[in-house]
């Protein structure tokens, strides 16, 4: 009695790629928020700055510049 209105009519198979494409949308905007949650406060300058200061002081311990160059290297590395 009610018949087809019309409710999908036409769609067929782009209204199953339409409804992944809407679900891989969602996942992926999801996961892309949880890493930056996680990730990002991580991407700070503080790990390469972290090595620079520990090679600095691999430097100093093994002879290779003294305290005034280590101390004037170890102020250009401050932020």
């Amino acid at each position: 009695m009610w018949g087809d209105m019309g409710w999908g009519a036409g769609w067929g198979l782009f209204g199953g790629v339409g409804m992944l494409l809407w679900w891989a949308l969602l996942i992926l905007g999801i996961a892309v928020l949880v890493k930056w949650l996680i990730g990002g406060s991580s991407r700070a300058a503080g790990p390469a700055g972290d090595r620079a200061l520990e090679v600095l002081r691999e430097r100093y311990a093994r002879g290779e510049i003294d305290k005034d160059e280590f101390d004037k290297r170890k102020r250009d590395l401050a932020p």
